[in-house]
């Protein structure tokens, strides 16, 4: 049996699976994680997953699921985000830490578990507003992909991506909403974004380079946030 109040969230222990992971359990009896290992640069994420898991434990928090796709990845080939390499825009005008069919194989594993765990709901922070490019972020993708998941697994499954129409600024917004000054605090300095696996330094917004993509975006982020809360009107 399916439980409609019953969700899974995509977490990679980076800032936007931490805020949906805090969004569902506001909303739902039930949810579960489920993390991807697949080659990645900034694996060290992975690390940040059961203390930020801890530090949201609530009675409705339910099992992490892990699923291993290396071999998988690596045999279709590297990008900047599997292999030392680096970071640049490409001739499709797509930045090089794009790995192709990783979102869609991600969806397909947390539709299988979803399945067999009676789990109604997936949910995934992919973003449209203020992203890398990624086509497989893309609200038509996610849209697709929950038709697919529906009629391969002949299951009522939906795919909710609370950020899908949010900015960085925003997510951090949504974030103070869900838990006030404590949860910014702890998705500040828990949560993982930078593609380089950089922990080793500090920033107002958090750990990271500081300058690859990831780290620019969450810092414009929070700049915008942080001057937005600071403007009277």
């Amino acid at each position: 049996m399916i439980s409609p109040d019953h969700a899974l969230v995509l977490f990679s222990g980076g800032q936007d699976s931490a805020t949906c992971l805090a969004w569902a359990l506001a909303r739902y009896a039930h949810v579960e994680t489920i993390g991807f290992r697949y080659g990645q640069r900034h694996a060290i994420e992975l690390d940040c997953r059961e203390p930020i898991r801890q530090a949201l434990a609530a009675p409705n928090l339910g099992p992490d699921h892990m699923v291993d796709l290396t071999a998988t990845i690596a045999s279709l080939g590297q990008t900047a985000l599997t292999a030392e390499q680096a970071i640049v825009m490409t001739d499709e005008g797509l930045p090089n830490t794009f790995v192709p069919g990783r979102n869609l194989l991600f969806l397909t594993c947390a539709g299988a578990i979803a399945w067999r765990r009676g789990l109604r709901r997936i949910v995934a922070g992919m973003c449209e507003t203020d992203y890398s490019g990624y086509p497989d972020c893309r609200d038509d993708t996610l849209k697709a992909m929950q038709l697919a998941l529906n009629l391969g697994l002949q299951r009522r499954l939906v795919v909710e991506t609370p950020l899908m129409w949010r900015d960085k600024a925003a997510t951090w917004a949504l974030t103070h909403e869900l838990g006030g000054d404590a949860l910014v605090e702890m998705i500040r300095m828990q949560s993982h974004s930078c593609y380089l696996g950089d922990r080793t330094q500090h920033h107002a917004w958090g750990l990271g380079c500081g300058t690859c993509p990831a780290c620019e975006l969450r810092a414009n982020g929070w700049q915008r946030w942080r001057e937005s809360r600071a403007d009277p009107a």
